[in-house]
This record gives C-alpha cells, sequence and structure tokens, in this order.
C-alpha cells in the first residue's frame, strides 16, 4: 500500500497533477465568483418563472448544488436535465442553462439543439467545443470557462458562476458575505487536508485509509443530499473505486433492513454519513439511530461534520474533504486519478455508431 507521507507516491502516481487542482480550489472559486459578477446578460433575463440546467457529469453537479441552495429560498424552481432530448417544461419564461465543460458532451448537446427553437432565455457555460460554436452561431450568450482541467476537477466553473449569475439577475438573495464564509472554510481545510499534511493529522488520509479495500456507501440529507452524490462520483472517478450513495430519510425506510445479507458484505462496506448542523432536529436523529443500528450489524461507519455556518460553506466544504478523500484513495489503489479509461473507451465506442 502507498505511504500517504512519502511525497515520492504523489510525484510517481499523479504525473498529471489531480493535487495541484486541489490545491487551487479555494482561488477558482473566488475567480469563478468574480468572473459570474462580471458578466453582461440581457436584463430581461431575469423576467423568468423558472431555470432548467442541461449538464451531465461534473457539468451537472454544480447546477444541482444551486437547485439545493435556490429551494432554501422558495423563490424560483431550479431543475437538472441531465439526458438527451428537450427538457420538459420549456418555455419563453424560462432561464435554460447549457452546462458542458468540454462542450462536446453528447446528451447536452442534444438537448441544446432540440431546445432551440424554444423561446427561452438561453445562456451557455462551456470552455468550447461544439457548443460554443453552436452557441455563438445561434446568438446565445456565452460564459467561457478558461480553466485546463479534467471537467470534474474545474467543478468551481460549473458551480460557482451560476450562483454568480443568478444573483446578478436577481434570482436568489445576496451571497456575497456567505461566499466570504466559505472562502474561509476552503482555505482552512485546504491547509488540513493537503498532502504535506500527515496521516496522524489529517481526516482525509485518515478516511481514505479506512475506505481503501471497501465498498463506500455515502450517507447524505437535506443541502448535502448532492454532496453525497459528488462524493460517490469522486471516488468512482478518481479512485477508480465502486461507491455508491443513498439519502435520508428515504434510507430509513429500506435500506437499513438490508444489511444482514450477504452476510460476507458486511465486512467489505464502510459508510460515510456526511451531516450538517443545518439539518431537520429529526433527520439528525435519524443519524444516531441508524448509526446505532450500524453497529449492532457490524457496519463500519464514520461521520463526517460539516464546518461552516450557510449553506454555501457547508456544501463547498464538504466537497473538498471529499476530493481529498478520492484523490488519497486512488493513490493507496496505486492509480494516476486523472484517466477515464472507460468513460473513453465508451465515448469511442458511441461515436463509431
Amino acid at each position: 500500500m502507498s505511504n500517504l507521507d512519502d511525497p515520492q507516491t504523489y510525484q510517481r502516481l499523479d504525473p498529471s497533477g489531480m493535487r495541484y487542482h486541489l490545491h487551487a480550489l479555494p482561488g477558482q472559486c473566488r475567480q469563478a465568483w468574480q468572473d459570474a459578477l462580471r458578466f453582461e446578460l440581457p436584463q430581461h433575463y431575469s423576467q423568468v418563472d423558472r431555470a432548467i440546467i442541461l449538464g451531465m457529469g461534473g457539468s451537472a453537479i454544480g447546477g444541482e448544488l444551486l437547485r439545493s441552495l435556490t429551494a432554501l429560498e422558495n423563490r424560483l424552481p431550479v431543475s437538472v436535465h441531465r439526458s438527451y432530448g428537450r427538457p420538459p417544461f420549456l418555455d419563453e419564461k424560462t432561464l435554460l442553462i447549457v452546462s458542458s465543460y468540454s462542450g462536446n458532451t453528447e446528451e447536452t448537446i442534444s438537448a441544446f439543439v432540440e431546445s432551440l427553437p424554444i423561446a427561452a432565455k438561453k445562456l451557455v457555460l462551456t470552455g468550447g467545443g461544439q457548443l460554443r460554436t453552436l452557441a455563438a452561431k445561434e446568438g446565445v450568450p456565452i460564459f467561457v470557462i478558461d480553466y485546463h482541467a479534467p471537467p470534474r476537477a474545474a467543478f468551481a466553473h460549473s458551480f460557482v458562476p451560476l450562483l454568480g449569475i443568478f444573483q446578478r439577475l436577481g434570482l436568489v438573495e445576496d451571497k456575497s458575505a456567505d461566499f466570504e464564509e466559505a472562502i474561509h472554510v476552503l482555505n482552512e481545510l485546504a491547509a488540513q487536508l493537503s498532502e504535506s499534511t500527515p496521516l496522524a493529522s489529517n481526516p482525509a488520509k485518515q478516511l481514505a485509509t479506512r475506505l481503501s479495500g471497501k465498498l463506500a456507501v455515502i450517507y447524505g440529507a437535506g443541502i448535502l443530499s448532492e454532496v453525497a452524490q459528488r462524493w460517490k462520483t469522486q471516488l468512482n472517478e478518481n479512485g477508480k473505486a465502486w461507491a455508491f450513495y443513498e439519502l435520508f430519510p428515504e434510507l430509513n425506510h429500506n435500506a437499513i433492513v438490508g444489511y444482514q445479507f450477504p452476510l460476507e458484505v458486511k465486512d467489505n462496506i464502510q459508510v460515510v454519513l456526511l451531516h450538517s448542523s443545518r439539518l431537520h432536529a429529526r433527520l439528525s436523529r435519524r443519524y444516531r439511530f441508524t448509526m446505532e443500528i450500524m453497529t449492532k450489524a457490524g457496519i463500519g461507519h464514520d461521520m463526517i461534520e460539516a464546518t461552516g455556518d450557510s449553506p454555501l460553506a457547508q456544501m463547498l466544504g464538504l466537497i473538498l474533504f471529499g476530493d481529498y478523500v478520492s484523490f488519497y484513495l486512488a493513490m493507496l489503489n496505486g492509480v494516476d486519478p486523472t484517466p477515464v479509461a472507460s468513460i473513453d473507451y465508451l465515448k469511442k465506442r458511441l461515436a463509431g455508431l
């Protein structure tokens, strides 16, 4: 097993520098926020009664987080369309945001093309590719992502601009104070979780060690539902590992009954419960009682508490924590976290059809 305190581990297994993208997250968020607040859009773009975000994978998770934040204000319904074809409920009162970091995501392009005849208020968020070319041809405003990384490592540029644009259009309350708190939380965590911080005092390294050789199941609730999904996908893509996620309170109505069988599985499972002080008190009790059930069943588990006060700070802090855990798991698995060979293979196969 790799030594997480040995600098040679990272030089050998991370030649593409995924760790540097993790280091840069606070700065990425700051730059993306400033760019979004400067971005000009037609004033009538604020005259909408819903928003739909088209995207897949790392380009869609930003939309999911935005949906969760806007739901707290009960002002504007936001949905995320992760598939081919025109999304439902699309009309002239819809803000349609098309998000694809690469600009070549075929599901997203399909949905955009089929949406073009509808007089929705359209905006494209991309780094280039076919999507940028098509949007320019159609006269659709383009927010250009100027950051080079795998899509999952450009998370700040897929989420923060959405929040900034919503604020600029008056579709959410002013998040400036929450954003400053989030940057403070990210900077503190970045120092605590970086590879230069030894295992003995690095909770991300410690959790990755407990996840090594195990099937990870991430539990979340409320504002951490999408964060749990992000943990799952990062463990998949960075760690090259099986992982799943489930949500409270629904999991209390089914998943907890499945802890019994097969008997061989329980020793190879590690559950990670993401918890927030902002959750409903009854949900927090469910966390506690569920851990009691897991203890009796012999299921390994950890609870990770969100830091910060605002929903935004708690969400972003736990995302960075999960990103570091997935990175360290890749090191323990002896793999480079950056390549995604299975996804590349699938795209090549689809391109031939």
